[in-house]
């Protein structure tokens, strides 16, 4: 059994003068990451690896995660390939962890996000927003073996405002 926890960047500044790959998070972003992050520490298995995406957004997105999770910063592996919006470069990615790792959360980016949800997950999701975080176990044990699987929860932002 694998399980793949699929995230998306928190809301980034789009008034920052930079570029796509340099783009901060805005306000809101780092609140709803926080947000996600603390309704998604009880969810978590024991043992996980986390992979992310250098472009900045994703980055600050991972770090605000995993410090709200206790996982250490310098554990987290940087993947070029994950600063994609296309599934094939993103299932490629997924499909090349190491099978020793039961649980991979990634952190990345739309429409590669929303489109490996629905390809490989067993519900349809209209738009993975930013910060949205998605769960999706597979019957095998061997990431580059995956196929269809249960998606096992879903919490995006809106879920977690009164």
């Amino acid at each position: 059994m694998k399980t793949l926890i699929l995230i998306r960047h928190a809301k980034s500044d789009w008034n920052s003068p930079t570029g796509d790959y340099d783009r901060q998070l805005a306000e809101s972003g780092k609140r709803d990451a926080k947000a996600i992050s603390s309704k998604a520490y009880e969810l978590l298995p024991d043992h996980y690896i986390v992979w992310s995406s250098p472009a900045n957004r994703a980055q600050q997105t991972a770090t605000i995660f995993t410090a709200t999770v206790f996982y250490p910063f310098e554990d987290i592996i940087f993947k070029e390939e994950l600063y994609t919006f296309d599934i094939k470069a993103l299932e490629k990615a997924i499909k090349s962890c190491d099978n020793l790792h039961v649980c991979l959360i990634v952190f990345g980016h739309n429409e590669a996000i929303t489109d490996f949800v629905n390809k490989f997950g067993d519900i349809f999701i209209d738009n993975v927003p930013t910060s949205g975080f998605v769960s999706i176990t597979f019957d095998t044990n061997e990431w580059q073996s995956i196929q269809k699987g249960k998606t096992m929860k879903v919490i995006f932002p809106r879920d977690l405002k009164s």
